[in-house]
């Protein structure tokens, strides 16, 4: 992707994050997912009073990509309001692992629109295959 490229996604990501329900940390997290046809597909972070039933925004564009018939994680994006580009938690990677393979761009950004491009095998060394 080239660089205008993915700064318009994510900005397209940085307006998903807002419909984010975090009424309990206040940490917004929105991911765009792109299949391998070019579909994308949205998710936000939903939070619950019970916390084990929180979802993280990566985990629900890919499960929403599911749903509409991805097989393949061609491109994904994330972005929160941290300092430095946000980086997915270890549930969230072993998910993306799940969909994704060598040529996966992974989109790890924040609110000033900074970056970093990296690959599954580098948030993800040693994750679990079968």
């Amino acid at each position: 992707m080239k660089k205008e490229e993915i700064i318009a996604l994510i900005e397209e990501t940085i307006t998903v994050r807002e419909n984010a329900y975090a009424k309990y940390s206040n940490f917004k997290v929105g991911a765009i997912v792109i299949d391998e046809d070019g579909n994308k597909h949205r998710g936000v972070n939903v939070e619950n009073g019970s916390f084990g039933l929180t979802n993280c925004a990566e985990r629900s564009a890919i499960f929403s990509g599911i749903t509409n018939g991805m097989k393949e994680i061609k491109v994904i994006c994330i972005v929160a309001d941290t300092t430095g580009p946000v980086s997915p938690c270890g549930a969230c990677r072993q998910v993306i692992k799940e969909f994704s393979n060598k040529e996966t761009l992974i989109v790890l950004g924040n609110l000033k629109k900074d970056y970093k491009l990296t690959t599954i095998e580098e948030l993800l060394p040693y994750g679990f295959v079968l």
